[in-house]
This record gives C-alpha cells, sequence and structure tokens, in this order.
C-alpha cells in the first residue's frame, strides 16, 4: 500500500477529541524540495490570519505533529499549508506524498505571534521571509485588514533558488487579478525577491539588504523608521535572530500578543 493510500484510510485506532481529521483538496509541487497543499476546514476551526497549527498524518497510532502557518487568510474557506520536503523527515517523508482526498490531522488549537494584532498601529509594514517562511504572510497579503490598517505593505521572500520563489511570485500575481483584493492592494503591495545562489542583482541575503540599505534603494523606500514602520519576520532560526536584531539596530521593538510592539517574530516555525 502507498503512503498516500495509507494516509487516505481512516486511521484504526480512535481521533483524540483535540484533533480534526480533514480532507486534501489541492496539491501543488513546486520544485523537489517545496509544495504546497489544501485541505478543508472545519466549520468550527477560528483562527487568527498569520497564526500556525499543529499538523500530523493517521499513519500510526501516535502521529508526529509539526508546526505549520497557515498560509490562507482567516475568511478562506479551505486551509492552506507550504511545506518543505525533508528526506527521511518524521513527518514531511510521507506529508509530502498526499493527495487530494487524503486525511491530515489537525489539533484544534491554532497559536502565534504573526498576527496583527500583536503589533502597533503604523504606516507600512515590512514581511521579511526565507524559504517557506513566506507561508504565514501568504495570509497576511491576502487579509483586507492588513490593507485598511497600513497604507503599504513589503513582502521581502528570499530563497536560494529563483523556482523556489514561484510560490511567492505565484501570491502576488494572483491579488493582482482579485475581484476584491486588487483593489483593496493596489499602490500599496510591493514585493523584492531574491534568490542567492544565482547571482542576481537582488540576490543577497535580507540581512545583507538591511544592513547596505540596498532593500530600501531598491523599492524607493526611506530606511526602517520606528514611529511609522513595523516588521514581522519568519525563516530559519539565524535568519530570524540576525534579521530581530538588525530590527532593533533600527530601534524597533519586539511585540507580543499580551503587548504590542513594532515587530514580531515566528519562533515555532518549521523550515
Amino acid at each position: 500500500m502507498s503512503v498516500s493510500a495509507a494516509a487516505a484510510q481512516a486511521p484504526s485506532f480512535p481521533i483524540p477529541a483535540n484533533v480534526f481529521a480533514e480532507t486534501v483538496t489541492e496539491v501543488q509541487h513546486y520544485t523537489d524540495t517545496l509544495f504546497r497543499f489544501r485541505m478543508t476546514r472545519p466549520a468550527s476551526f477560528r483562527f487568527r490570519t498569520g497564526e500556525f497549527a499543529m499538523i500530523g498524518l493517521p499513519n500510526a497510532e501516535k502521529p508526529v505533529f509539526r508546526a505549520y502557518s497557515i498560509a490562507s487568510p482567516s475568511w478562506d474557506e479551505e486551509l492552506e499549508f507550504f511545506s518543505i520536503k525533508v528526506p527521511n523527515g518524521p513527518l514531511t517523508e510521507h506529508l509530502q506524498r498526499i493527495q487530494p482526498g487524503d486525511t491530515v490531522l489537525m489539533r484544534k488549537k491554532p497559536t502565534g505571534t504573526l498576527v496583527l494584532d500583536a503589533l502597533l498601529p503604523g504606516k507600512r509594514l515590512y514581511l521579511f521571509s526565507t524559504g517557506t517562511g513566506v507561508a504565514p504572510f501568504a495570509g497576511i497579503i491576502r487579509d483586507p485588514e492588513t490593507y485598511e490598517k497600513f497604507e503599504e505593505v513589503v513582502l521581502t521572500h528570499t530563497t536560494r533558488t529563483r523556482a523556489e520563489l514561484a510560490y511567492g511570485e505565484e501570491l502576488v500575481k494572483a491579488i493582482e487579478t482579485d475581484e476584491i483584493l486588487a483593489e483593496m492592494a493596489a499602490g500599496k503591495l510591493r514585493y523584492h525577491g531574491a534568490a542567492t545562489r544565482e547571482g542576481e542583482p537582488r540576490g543577497e541575503r535580507i540581512t545583507t539588504l538591511l544592513e547596505t540599505g540596498k532593500l530600501f534603494s531598491d523599492l524607493g523606500l526611506p530606511p526602517i523608521d520606528p514611529a511609522t514602520d513595523r516588521a514581522m519576520i519568519c525563516g530559519s532560526m539565524e535568519m530570524l535572530r540576525e534579521t530581530a536584531a538588525l530590527c532593533e539596530r533600527f530601534g524597533m521593538e519586539e511585540g507580543a500578543n499580551s503587548k504590542p510592539g513594532t515587530y514580531v517574530v515566528e519562533r515555532a516555525f518549521v523550515d
């Protein structure tokens, strides 16, 4: 029996009361290391755009759960996730083989700090991401509330290769043609993609772009001003530490759900 067929089967053990069992509706592979999937959304599941959920597969009596940022906005009728493929990974080894109709498990309580509520009011919102760290921002840039709260939204996405930028580029193009979001995002959404391994003009790491000021010159923007600018950061642990330190250097202060600030970091992300 294939892994996909096994995942689609109802588990032979009871599903815990705190877990949903949902059906995969769509799968798209971008590279040999990246894919996204969509699945049904439980009617009772509520989350704030930018939060993450714990997901797993019904392929063991004690399924492995991992934190995955929800890539869909809170208004979406389905749930979307963007994932890496890890060889021999306890979850992704199997998750990368799912197909429409398969079952995915999800714990019922979402959480996270990459939410608009954790930021103080401002004029410009920076979304700094590397790799699959773009996932929570896929929801943020598709949420009308983002454009109601900010005059400008800047999504930066840094990957190793051009092919790995495809998901973010696809999202921005979809917003530009969306019947509702296109009008709200017009003149507000800015995108800066960089592939670090291919020697492109914008091929530097986000930390380098911030340190040298090239990000601002590329976009025609002034340097970060904590009085008006806000930031969200999601990526590898190294990127989180370095980018957060640069935000602090700009005079920003980290926020949280209990105490909003000028920038926030998601530390529970899988990358």
